[in-house]
């Protein structure tokens, strides 16, 4: 494949929350000007690099979903929470406390906790660079190509931690000829955004791309005591790329991003009873607890106090380049170098326990940088085999400053009546070094014209250093407790994790497939040892999946079917849990979880201007063993009978579109889709505070377009019927009982103009 065809090929795709069936992943007035002539046609042919080659979404043995730009945009997805309601078993949103971190979830199988001691478990990758940090990995969407949700461990062709599965972010490349968009947005709160895209060529051998975003909006969430406003948007992003290309088979793309957030607080809502300890007078009186706040009743309405009063917020830099090499050696040999470098520097003020109380206080403050090196080698000779070899290295090295802060944690009664506060602060540093080595292979044989056999394999070493200091200040009368505590641990770990499928094309339309993957995702120190009880190494996690599944059209490309069936067997998953006093925070691991599941993807082009969309995930998960047999929970150390977090029996997505043309060529087009979610956990201790039950959110967009498609107007809505539903929670009970839940924004509205060309 020749590099103009590796950087023209068309990529549709399905609705996606009522949206049209077929969009091409084109820019300016064309893309929008062929919208409606597409879908007439059918479904549009999807190419994905799911398997690190293009290949048509429906030959694939791999349950993938992919977004193009233009769906994204009718998506109204500002970000890569949108896709929550339209992936199967797919949990995403934003992660607790933090106004940037991802807390992804697929198939039951995910890790909230964004301390630089946990590694993500679903891969997010950025035009093939790999993110080791859920900090920073909510992606703002606006100069993208299509984005690609990988479900099931890909731990062969991928880089590390990918034991869930993978979310592909692709940039849109530079054009050949000059094209350009513009579109500006304003909504409730104040919201106001503004997006800007220019591709064009600089020479016969040379061209760009640059896009801009910048996105604002007023805090959804009041302190009725002072009136601050939190949970804001302020976030400024571009990205600029220059293509080189001298030759039909090589080509050299240089890639530069820079991110930066600075919002206020964001808050949850604390759902339990807050409680202090009283050291009474430490001779006559035992230690007592007294509730400081009142567990939460009633519907959430949006306000929440907070012990902060000055402008600590949250900032965030995040940004990075890479090049990549494309070179076809020759036709059956194709060679890629994907050469990167990132960092990323938030610091964030947290209010865990979100009252006017000081109880779980931190900030967090971290410099992060990676350098990651893979090379690619593609065999495909027209025959019976293709193939893809590869090496992979990553270096990161994170350093961190905590503090946390407590004064209302502690009081005590040296004489009746007389209750004195006790100051509590504990600030840490710590440093992380990992270095991740691997070599890939996978092979596909095609036994006959119809029948294809696949087996890969990944080798995977890896290496961690940890040092930690955590000191320790209280006040009178427990001002003797106050110390420091220090360690320095290291551990390195292999694992093997093979592939195989087999699928076997019924006719051109139809195709049915098996698949055996194993996931692995590295192990660590726990970052919140503050005793030497707490400081040993946690495992790797593993898991192997099964899944069936088929890839089904019918009537000329007017339906397509998608479904897969899966089961999982998940070891040695990593728990933080709870400590039996308020400095203690284990991890373990924890044991074992049984996953099975099912899914189903459908969209249909009813008429030329009606289409439907459906999708449906089932899931199974229960621990088959969980045990924690730390002393408060003696003699019963089994806890198997709760339930995996982020994990809902059931996520279904509905969604329908119709478009009017008029006489003179413009559209008008309105789209509604809903999502839904069965109740779930938002902890690992199952603590009904930090349950969500079944909710729906409902989302809808007229979208007014000119007749050659370089202008267009809409109107959307989001959360339409004001639903109140919890997405996230921080569960830190051994410390005054916090148990704070996060909470979706409420209804909202926006208006967007844009202009093409």
């Amino acid at each position: 494949m020749s590099a103009n065809e590796r950087n023209d090929h068309r990529v549709g795709l399905p609705v996606m929350a009522g949206l049209s069936l077929a969009v091409l992943t084109m820019s300016g007035p064309a893309a929008i000007a062929q919208d409606s002539a597409a879908a007439i046609a059918g479904i549009e042919e999807i190419t994905v690099t799911a398997r690190r080659r293009e290949e048509s979404l429906q030959d694939v043995p791999v349950a993938v979903s992919a977004f193009g730009s233009d769906t994204l945009r009718e998506l109204q997805a500002d970000n890569l929470s949108a896709l929550t309601g339209n992936v199967p078993n797919l949990n995403l949103v934003q992660g607790r406390g933090s106004a940037s971190s991802a807390n992804v979830f697929i198939r039951g199988i995910g890790q909230p906790d964004a301390l630089q001691t946990f590694d993500p478990a679903a891969g997010v990758y950025v035009d093939d660079v790999y993110m080791s940090r859920i900090q920073g990995a909510l992606f703002e969407l606006y100069d993208v190509e299509r984005v690609e949700v990988l479900r099931g461990p890909q731990g062969t062709l991928y880089g590390k931690n990918t034991i869930a599965g993978a979310i592909k972010i692709v940039s849109k490349k530079p054009a050949d000829e000059l094209t350009g968009q513009l579109e500006l947005l304003g909504g409730e709160y104040n919201r106001f955004d503004a997006k800007a895209y220019l591709s064009g060529p600089l020479s016969d051998t040379v061209s760009f791309s640059l896009a801009g975003l910048t996105s604002n909006r007023d805090g959804i969430v009041r302190d009725p005591a002072t009136n601050r406003e939190y949970n804001d948007i302020d976030t400024q992003a571009g990205r600029a790329i220059l293509l080189w290309r001298p030759t039909d088979t090589f080509d050299a793309t240089l890639s530069f991003d820079y991110t930066k957030q600075t919002n206020a607080l964001s808050l949850g809502r604390a759902e339990a009873a807050l409680i202090q300890t009283d050291f009474g007078n430490f001779v006559d009186i035992p230690a007592s607890v007294r509730v400081l706040h009142a567990p939460a009743t009633g519907e959430y309405d949006y306000r929440t106090r907070t012990s902060f009063t000055g402008d600590e917020g949250q900032e965030l830099e995040h940004w990075g380049g890479s090049l990549t090499l494309d070179w076809d050696v020759s036709d059956p040999l194709r060679i890629k170098s994907i050469t990167s470098y990132r960092e990323l520097q938030p610091e964030l003020y947290i209010d865990i326990d979100a009252t006017e109380f000081e109880l779980g206080d931190v900030f967090v403050g971290i410099d992060q940088d990676q350098l990651s090196q893979e090379f690619q080698f593609l065999y495909d000779a027209g025959g019976r085999v293709s193939a893809v070899f590869g090496l992979y290295y990553l270096e990161e090295n994170i350093a961190s400053t905590q503090e946390a802060y407590a004064d209302d944690l502690f009081t005590w009664t040296p004489a009746p009546a007389l209750v004195l506060p006790i100051t509590f602060l504990r600030t840490v540093a710590d440093e992380l070094e990992t270095t991740n080595y691997a070599a890939f292979a996978d092979v596909t044989f095609a036994v006959t014209d119809r029948l294809s056999a696949a087996a890969g394999v990944r080798y995977t070493k890896e290496e961690k250093d940890y040092f930690r200091t955590t000191s320790t200040f209280f006040g009178v009368p427990l001002s003797s407790l106050d110390g420091t505590f220090a360690f320095n641990d290291d551990d390195s770990w292999e694992a093997w994790t093979p592939s195989f499928s087999l699928d076997y094309q019924i006719t051109p339309d139809n195709l049915i497939y098996g698949r055996v993957a194993r996931g692995f995702k590295g192990g660590g120190f726990n970052g919140r040892a503050n005793a030497a009880a707490d400081t040993s190494s946690f495992d790797p996690e593993y898991v192997w999946t099964y899944e069936i599944g088929a890839k089904n059209q019918y009537y000329d490309g007017r339906l397509t079917v998608n479904a897969a069936a899966f089961y999982s067997d998940y070891t040695d998953f990593q728990a933080r849990v709870g400590g039996d006093d308020p400095g203690s925070f284990p991890v373990i691991n924890a044991g074992e979880m049984e996953i099975y599941g099912a899914e189903l993807e459908l969209s249909a082009l009813a008429t030329e201007a009606w289409d439907l969309r459906a999708s449906v995930g089932y899931l199974s998960a229960d621990y088959k063993e969980f045990v924690d047999c730390r002393p408060q929970y003696l003699p019963d150390c089994d806890h198997s009978n709760e339930e995996p977090p982020f994990a809902p029996e059931w996520t279904l997505g509905l969604a329908t579109g119709y478009t009017w043309t008029f006489g003179g060529g413009s559209t008008l087009r309105i789209g509604v889709d809903g999502s839904f979610k069965s109740e779930h956990y938002l902890s690992v201790d199952n603590r009904d505070a930090l349950k969500q039950d079944d909710f729906w959110v409902l989302n809808a967009l007229a979208m007014l377009r000119g007749a050659t498609g370089g202008w267009w107007v809409s109107l959307g809505g989001k959360n339409l019927t004001d639903e109140v539903y919890k997405t996230d929670g921080q569960e830190f009970s051994n410390v005054g009982n916090i148990q704070t839940a996060y909470y979706g924004d409420p209804r909202t509205y926006s208006v967007s103009v844009g202009f093409g060309f």
